[in-house]
């Protein structure tokens, strides 16, 4: 059950990290947004990128107490700065063709974006996400180390009492489940690319 609340908390985290990166990695792309907008944003991604997640969850622990809360906030801010910067990275390497296409036909900024940009950034964008979402739930366990919830205070809690053995069963779950992350992470991005 621990286990499952990991993965949940990582799951949770990378969605709301997908939802933030978006908007942030369309305006940090140099070639869709003009500079006085780029810059900002490209400090704020390397604000959230260079705080450990860890720091993040201790903040979040103190700020909204122990439990799975604080580590989805702590994995959906550390996330968003990494999603950022590779969705923007993504979205200055895309072909200009269709983006002019749709500039031809009379096209808003906003169309641009969502028939120019979107349709050639998306599988790569997904592979990112999918990608961080396994990474996310190797965080989760160690953010639970802190008491951000999950197998990692269960963990935690078993290393204290020197219950070797509970330790080994859960290190055990924990290898089992990542490897069945990647392993379904990887049979989606080769779906999707």
């Amino acid at each position: 059950a621990k286990m499952w609340e990991t993965i949940q908390i990582a799951l949770w985290g990378t969605f709301l990290a997908v939802i933030l990166g978006i908007p942030l990695g369309l305006a940090a792309a140099r070639n869709i947004a003009p500079q006085w907008v780029v810059t900002p944003v490209r400090w704020i991604m390397n604000l959230l990128r260079s705080i450990p997640d860890l720091v993040i969850g201790l903040l979040f622990v103190t700020a909204v107490g122990l439990g799975p809360l604080a580590g989805v906030l702590a994995i959906t801010l550390n996330t968003a700065g990494v999603l950022a910067k590779l969705f923007s990275e993504a979205v200055e390497s895309i072909d200009k063709g269709p983006v002019e296409g749709v500039r031809a036909t009379g096209g808003s900024k906003l169309h641009e974006i969502v028939w120019g940009v979107i349709p050639q950034v998306a599988p790569l964008w997904t592979s990112f996400a999918l990608y961080r979402f396994e990474s996310n739930s190797r965080s989760a366990t160690v953010l639970g180390l802190i008491g951000a919830g999950g197998i990692g205070q269960v963990l935690f809690d078993s290393m204290n009492a020197f219950n070797f053995r509970a330790v080994s069963a859960i290190v055990i779950i924990v290898v089992i489940a990542v490897t069945l992350i990647d392993s379904l992470s990887q049979i989606m991005r080769k779906r999707l690319l």
